[in-house]
């Protein structure tokens, strides 16, 4: 990557603190947007509910922890909105239609819209990826601008990482969409909760592979994987061991 200006770099406990914060808000959205979903809907089944009134019950649990967020937050969210708009208008279509499959298909067309959505940030100053990293170290959200204004290959890797997402995105839409249609209606809940785990999985393996081989993770990160300071005990122990050694060598 192109030099940068010098900077003092944040302690190793604000990284942990904001690396901790980021799982609990994926590990929040995971419990709401995933488990609580499908769980829901195999209870309902199992109570004896039918497959749409099931369907359209789970999808509460996504809608609510969205609507939560908006008013914890104070503020309109517009993807918080998108994503209610997108609940509320599937759900009247499968109301409509008497269709579990448009109920299930809903899901696809969804990650669709957003994959199109990340696409098209690519347009904008900021794009997607970088957008999402800002949200994940707001500690951070001064030097990232810098980052961003002083090395173009800093844009680019993010830029790339935005077409790696929407992509991938566009994939996993299209897999639920002929999920939705093409299997039984009371298998696909559960194999979307698996379709979501391996997307994400895939994805997060191949951005931390290129954060890394371009040095953007330990740009982020500095102090993993650094020797201890040098004024750390296990430091002046070495540097304790290495003079008595010296003073026992031949010819001291």
């Amino acid at each position: 990557m192109a030099a940068l200006p010098e900077e003092t770099e944040l302690a190793p406990d604000s990284n942990r603190r904001e690396e901790t914060a980021a799982r609990r808000q994926f590990a929040v959205t995971l419990l709401c947007d995933v488990v609580l979903p499908v769980g829901l809907y195999y209870v309902l089944r199992a109570a004896g509910s039918s497959e749409l009134v099931a369907l359209l019950i789970s999808a509460a649990a996504p809608a609510l922890s969205t609507a939560y967020s908006i008013v914890r937050q104070r503020r309109v969210d517009s993807v918080g909105v998108f994503v209610l708009a997108i609940l509320v208008l599937a759900g009247l279509g499968s109301l409509v239609s008497g269709s579990p499959r448009l109920a299930l298909a809903r899901g696809g067309w969804f990650t669709g819209l957003i994959a199109l959505w990340i696409l098209g940030t690519l347009y904008t100053s900021r794009p997607f990826a970088y957008r999402a990293l800002k949200s994940l170290l707001p500690g951070k959200s001064e030097k990232l601008e810098g980052y961003w204004h002083d090395d173009p290959q800093f844009r680019r890797i993010w830029r790339g990482l935005t077409v790696l997402w929407g992509c991938g995105l566009l994939v996993d839409a299209a897999l639920r969409v002929i999920m939705a249609y093409a299997l039984p209606v009371d298998s696909v809940p559960a194999l979307d909760g698996v379709l979501y785990f391996v997307t994400y999985l895939v994805l997060q393996v191949i951005t931390h592979i290129i954060l890394h081989r371009t040095g953007v993770f330990r740009l982020l990160f500095p102090g993993r994987g650094r020797k201890k300071p040098a004024g750390s005990r296990a430091a002046a122990q070495t540097k304790d061991d290495g003079t008595a050694a010296e003073e026992q060598a031949p010819g001291r």
